[in-house]
């Protein structure tokens, strides 16, 4: 599958300086990780169960922690591997992105769960987390970006980018607002105030939501793609899942969270006119669309990716993310690195990509899978 240079320039923030301190906080609610610390007690011969295409360590402990967005994913994978690989412990914090990567420099685990990659300074510091050597950005899962609705009445909705960045920036603060009823003719809809509900910690999710508006919307989003939420106005909550909490008993809400929560719920989603022939519906298939047309822009062994935000092609919805696991190119501890490449070259493999759609994770395009294999296998 051919890759086409994306519009999105990478830009490595240096928003995560005051992660340092998230993550001490975080560490406090994350005991499980420090007591297992890196890992410990890992065998390095690789075993294969009866019944199973997972190659085993025959034991050790990994922990991991990180994004929320590949907190279900993360779910499915643990249970498969532990069935198949009983001598090893997986644990995954989902305390999001920030507090990942910075608990990963920390040398508290063994990988990051981020959905960005690292920034200029972060590789920076990952040279005292990874003797001799760096961290890279492996990028795991994909997803949409579901925008999520709640008002009474209304089963079917049309945004679009600048709609949607007016709506969260509070240019648009009803319903029933010209601009909307626009985009929805034939749509009966209420005079109700808009409730925008936004992350209220530094997310992935929502940086991914800023690229998007940066570059679709760049008239009426002049916010950084920062994890932080800089737009004016609106409530907060922490966590995808506390945002479909606060939506869920808040008529007139609007919110962005990954599409599995979404189904998890039974939360509308708006459908997005990207300019298109129809508005794209979002969903595993037609994030893959999107993520398809991506850019693989890392150096060496890294493997971040570009995203073009601004295309028009049938079917492809461009709100999307990708979750990265962060770990060592070199020097992770010999006690860890069996497990954690057992459990990686898994996640990467045909068998762990393949169940994904199902629970409404866009798998990454073949040839991006097989570089992360081969990535993985040179881990040291």
């Amino acid at each position: 599958m051919a890759f086409r240079k994306a519009t999105q320039v990478r830009r490595r923030a240096i928003h995560r300086r005051r992660l340092f301190g998230f993550a001490a906080a975080a560490m406090a609610g994350a005991l499980c990780l420090t007591a297992c610390g890196r890992g410990e007690a890992s065998d390095a011969r690789p075993s294969r169960t009866p019944d199973s295409v997972i190659d085993c360590a025959r034991r050790g402990k990994v922990a991991g922690s990180g994004s929320t967005a590949q907190q279900n994913a993360m779910k499915h994978w643990m249970r498969e591997y532990r069935r198949a690989c009983p001598g090893v412990q997986i644990r995954y914090l989902p305390i999001g992105s920030g507090g990942g990567v910075a608990q990963f420099l920390r040398g508290a685990t063994a990988f990051g769960g981020t959905d960005t990659p690292l920034s200029e300074e972060e590789f920076g510091h990952s040279r005292d987390t990874c003797p001799g050597s760096t961290a890279v950005d492996l990028p795991m899962v994909g997803g949409p970006i579901a925008i999520g609705y709640n008002i009474r009445g209304v089963d079917d909705l049309v945004l679009d980018a600048s709609a949607i960045a007016k709506i969260f920036d509070s240019e648009i603060t009803r319903w029933d607002d010209p601009e909307i009823r626009r985009l929805n003719p034939g749509v009966q809809l209420p005079a109700t105030d808009i409730t925008a509900v936004h992350r209220s910690d530094d997310s992935g999710t929502t940086q991914n939501l800023n690229a998007y508006l940066a570059e679709a919307a760049p008239e009426d989003w002049p916010y950084e793609k920062a994890k932080a939420w800089q737009a004016k106005g609106g409530h907060s909550a922490p966590g995808s899942d506390g945002i479909v909490s606060a939506m869920r008993t808040t008529d007139g809400s609007i919110g962005y969270f990954e599409l599995s929560f979404a189904e998890g719920e039974g939360m509308s989603t708006v459908r997005l006119d990207t300019g298109a022939p129809e508005p794209v519906e979002v969903s595993a298939q037609s994030a893959s669309a999107g993520i398809a047309a991506a850019n693989v822009s890392g150096d060496g062994k890294d493997m971040t990716l570009e995203f073009d935000y601004r295309t028009k092609a049938p079917g492809a919805y461009p709100i999307v993310l990708v979750t990265y696991e962060v770990v060592c190119a070199d020097g992770t501890p010999s006690d860890v690195l069996p497990a954690l490449k057992s459990f990686l070259t898994y996640t990467a493999s045909e068998e762990g990509q393949k169940g994904l759609a199902r629970i409404h994770y866009a798998p990454l395009p073949d040839n991006v899978a097989v570089r992360v294999r081969q990535v993985v296998s040179e881990l040291s």
